[in-house]
């Protein structure tokens, strides 16, 4: 799979929805701002309890993220592979920082990772979930007390199901992360959208 190719191709596919709906979720195709918080809720039950954190955000968009945490104690980075996405970041969000570079993206207590799984276009399973899997090595490499991810679920309707996104079986993905990364992981697939996410706590 060329990443590069698979990288510009996504950029594409968002530059029309942010000329039309700017920095909002409708931008990066999100159904709404509600349901984008209530993602974010999600992915940082992952740094519950530590309210003095650093935070990677990998696949940072327009900086959303950075606006929900805004008021908390976070030291925040966004990355994105994106360069349209990062400049557009870093208008809405000045004060924090944000790169399209990898090799800039230093290690954080955690790093939180929304939507980066979705959107497959026509890369076939295997293939796409090797991709997966070496993203996830890529964060958790970057992670010093845990991250989070989130992903489609296979359990979805399979009547709302499109073909150019890809539908995780999220007890595949908790036993890769349980085999690979840590033994604290937790699932979470009861918040009301077709999605579940993953925590992955490295113990002290």
């Amino acid at each position: 799979m060329n990443r590069d190719a698979l990288f510009a191709q996504m950029d594409d596919w968002y530059a029309p929805k942010l000329a039309e709906h700017g920095a909002t979720a409708a931008g990066v195709d999100w159904n709404s701002e509600a349901s984008q918080a209530l993602r974010f809720r999600q992915l940082l039950r992952v740094a519950e309890g530590v309210p003095r954190c650093s935070i990677n955000d990998f696949g940072c968009g327009y900086g959303a993220l950075a606006a929900h945490l805004e008021g908390t104690d976070v030291d925040y980075t966004g990355f994105d592979v994106s360069p349209r996405m990062v400049a557009l970041a870093r208008e809405q969000h000045p004060e924090r920082r944000f790169t399209d570079r990898l090799e800039d993206l230093g290690p954080a207590d955690f790093t939180v990772a929304s939507g980066v799984f979705n959107l497959r276009f026509d890369v076939p399973d295997d293939a796409w979930t090797a991709y997966v899997h070496e993203t996830i090595a890529t964060i958790a490499a970057r992670s010093r007390r845990g991250f989070a991810f989130n992903m489609l679920t296979s359990w979805s309707d399979p009547d709302r199901m499109r073909p150019d996104l890809f539908y995780g079986d999220p007890t595949a993905f908790f036993a890769h992360c349980k085999r690979h990364h840590a033994p604290d992981v937790a699932l979470l697939h009861d918040y009301g959208l077709f999605e579940w996410t993953i925590l992955v706590r490295r113990r002290a």
